[in-house]
């Protein structure tokens, strides 16, 4: 290479070296290029498929289960023996027992006896002060006596002057006549006054008119009585009775002699009975029917012990009955499901209407149809399944 040639060649290398800063100062600072995170991308993606997955499988078991039939548990109708029972609540009650109160008013000085004695006939009970009835004794008595001194005289008077014979004016026996009958009038009516306030007086001591216990005192000592106080009340605990009351919708349904079936409150068994009374009329007020049920045995309870009754109305030995739980209304007719090709076919029944789980059918059901036992939610004409009896 010639000198010249050299020359150029270093005048090139200084200008290419003298522009390369330049060029390299107008081209910008680039930052690292961030790459997708594939990881993240595929859980959005993996979770949107998986919630429509789970949507579209809760929409299909939705559309099976509506689609599916309900199961239905049903009795096949047959002739069984049936007893028909009214269940009551009643209390245990004496058939004797009286309320005792004082006939005259006065202030209680004497109570010799206790709740839960036991006392006999004519035995005195209480005593009521009797000073002011002791006084109208003695003035009865004392209007008595003057009445007798009264009719003796007219006696006298009559009888002297019956003895004049015709030397005496007939008037004048007419009057002694008409005195003396008054005179006996006076004396039959002050002794009725006498007999009256000594029995009033009598009634100031309060004697048991039965054998009986002390069921309750309903007063103390010192107290003021009169006809409208309660003292006591005696009851004859030898025999017992269970009285109640039936609802008056089942009023024509009681009658005497109806067997019973009994548990006393704390009991754990039965006691056989029968209704013994049953009342004329139904009480306005509570719409109930007075009963009572007598014990097959004797039973020894207190008085206000509440006893489990069940009176059995009706017995039959083969009847067709359905669980109320069968029955229905369709267009204004009682009646229930029964199972036709596997469709709920209404069918109207006749039926003995009475507080019990089972009814007594007495007209529209047939020995062999299946009856669905609950009808609560089901259609009538509706596809169901049956749960075999």
């Amino acid at each position: 290479m010639t000198k010249s040639e050299q020359l150029t060649a270093r005048q090139n290398l200084t200008v290419a070296q003298s522009t390369e800063p330049a060029r390299a100062s107008r081209v910008p600072a680039l930052r690292p290029a961030m790459q997708p995170s594939v990881p993240k991308l595929r859980l959005w993606l993996w979770g949107i498929l998986g919630i429509s997955g789970l949507a579209l499988a809760f929409v299909a078991s939705s559309q099976l289960w509506m689609a599916r039939a309900p199961a239905v548990s049903v009795e096949i109708a047959a002739f069984s023996p049936i007893t028909r029972v009214l269940a009551v609540n009643g209390r245990i009650a004496a058939v004797s027992s009286v309320e005792l109160r004082a006939a005259g008013t006065g202030r209680l000085i004497a109570l010799p006896v206790v709740e839960g004695d036991l006392v006999e006939a004519d035995q005195i009970l209480a005593q009521v002060d009797a000073k002011a009835q002791n006084a109208a004794v003695r003035q009865a008595m004392a209007g008595l006596d003057a009445a007798l001194v009264a009719q003796q005289q007219a006696l006298a008077t009559y009888e002297r002057d019956a003895a004049l014979g015709a030397n005496v004016a007939k008037t004048v026996l007419e009057s002694d006549t008409r005195a003396v009958q008054s005179a006996a009038q006076d004396v039959a009516r002050m002794s009725a006054a006498l007999d009256q306030a000594q029995a009033l007086l009598e009634s100031y001591t309060i004697r048991a008119p039965i054998l009986g216990s002390i069921l309750a005192l309903d007063a103390e000592v010192g107290q003021l009585v009169g006809p409208s106080t309660p003292l006591l009340t005696l009851a004859d605990l030898s025999e017992l009775v269970v009285e109640a009351d039936v609802d008056e919708a089942y009023a024509t349904q009681i009658v005497r002699n109806q067997p019973a079936v009994l548990q006393l409150a704390g009991d754990i068994g039965t006691r056989e009975g029968h209704v013994t009374f049953v009342s004329a009329r139904v009480d306005e007020a509570t719409g109930g029917l007075a009963i009572k049920i007598a014990f097959h045995a004797p039973v020894t309870a207190p008085i206000g012990l509440t006893v489990a009754t069940n009176i059995i109305v009706d017995q039959r030995s083969a009847a067709l009955t359905v669980p109320r739980t069968a029955m229905l209304t369709n267009t204004g007719e009682l009646g229930v499901l029964v199972v036709t090709d596997g469709l709920a076919q209404f069918q109207p029944l006749t039926v003995l209407d009475w507080p019990a789980a089972r009814l007594i059918v007495t007209a529209g059901l047939t020995v062999g149809d299946v009856v669905i036992a609950d009808a609560t939610g089901i259609a009538a004409g509706q596809a169901v399944l049956v749960d075999q009896p």
